[in-house]
């Protein structure tokens, strides 16, 4: 496993802030397609190498994790609350570029819209939207979440950041994780949760929607029966929006790569791929 720093395009005076890509494997006959996993709100890479990564490079694929930028190790050449999802789109981009051949893309909950808009002017060889932000916009998640801590939430991003709930076990199980989830693991996860930038959280609220007609790379759309964030309805929305139909894992919260059960999720990316590649 290794850091590696890769330059986006930047304004004229602006030094290249370092982006974290935690790389592990080698592509192989088999699989040649590098993976390129981008995570959501409050994540960074960290929570694809807490499993996905050795998982996927154990059967065969290069398999990487970008933490966007003024997220996980990822640097910032301006004032964090600025980026916009424009921003994460150039983060995929340098990250992809880095890589020795296009990527398969495969995006969690706002990182999932990151990948939709990334594909406005990209091409990616596969698609994988895990309880994925829809193409339309965010605002039913974030409407659902402002229920459940609506002082917190509203008070957090009035002022740029809401770390007193974002570290709270409470919030963190309520919001990515089930009733079953191990105390231990809540915790541990709970506490490298970061903030989000405003600008683009109003991005996911109010972007303009991807151009779904560009995209003829297949796509597959999964869920979690117990999703507190991306309901059953949402996931639906997002597969129908790419002509598929959304496949969905029993006793599991939203982030599906750390839960409990973990494992069959990865069997089924890796079985589709595999499909693919025959």
């Amino acid at each position: 496993m290794f850091t590696t720093a890769t330059e986006p395009d930047l304004p004229v005076g602006h030094e290249a802030p370092a982006q974290e890509l935690i790389d592990v494997g080698e592509t192989t006959p088999a699989h040649p397609n590098p993976l390129l996993f981008v995570h959501g709100e409050a994540h960074a890479a960290w929570c694809w190498s807490e499993n996905f990564l050795d998982y996927f490079a154990g059967r065969g694929y290069r398999a990487a994790a970008v933490s966007l930028s003024g997220h996980g190790a990822s640097g910032t050449y301006k004032p964090f609350q600025n980026y916009a999802i424009k921003d994460y789109i150039d983060d995929v981009a340098a990250a992809a570029n880095s890589l020795p051949s296009a990527p398969v893309l495969i995006g969690h909950s706002a990182g999932g819209f990151v990948v939709e808009k990334y594909l406005d002017t990209h091409r990616a060889p596969a698609v994988v939207l895990m309880a994925s932000v829809p193409p339309r916009h965010a605002s039913g998640t974030y409407l659902r979440m402002i229920r459940r801590h609506p002082w917190a939430l509203t008070l957090g991003a009035l002022a740029g950041a809401r770390d007193g709930v974002i570290h709270d076990p409470k919030w963190a199980r309520q919001t990515y994780f089930t009733s079953h989830t191990p105390a231990v693991d809540v915790d541990r996860w709970a506490a490298q949760f970061g903030s989000e930038s405003v600008r683009a959280e109003l991005d996911w609220l109010m972007a303009s929607r991807p151009y779904l007609d560009r995209v003829d790379d297949p796509v597959l759309v999964l869920g979690a029966d117990e999703d507190a964030c991306c309901t059953a309805h949402t996931v639906r929305a997002t597969a129908a929006a790419y002509r598929t139909k959304a496949e969905f894992f029993p006793s599991m919260g939203h982030d599906m790569m750390l839960e409990p059960g973990w494992e069959k999720v990865a069997e089924r990316i890796d079985t589709w791929l595999t499909g693919l590649d025959q």
